[in-house]
């Protein structure tokens, strides 16, 4: 059961990851995408996400 719960994660980090590298965003600070938590990397796609909106509305 945990593997693979491990491993949903794992793919759901994976995710996130490849849609902020196709946005541009390869680090958050200092630290690389691959360091960061679930919850850090939705928390930045959520923000990425906002700000996309945001600006096509203008």
């Amino acid at each position: 059961m945990k593997s693979l719960l491990r491993q949903a994660i794992q793919i759901q980090k994976q995710n996130l990851i490849n849609r902020l590298i196709q946005s541009g965003i390869y680090k958050k600070n200092d630290t690389h995408l691959y360091e960061l938590t679930l919850s850090e990397l939705e928390n930045e796609f959520k923000y990425i996400k906002k700000d996309s909106l945001e600006t096509k509305r203008g």
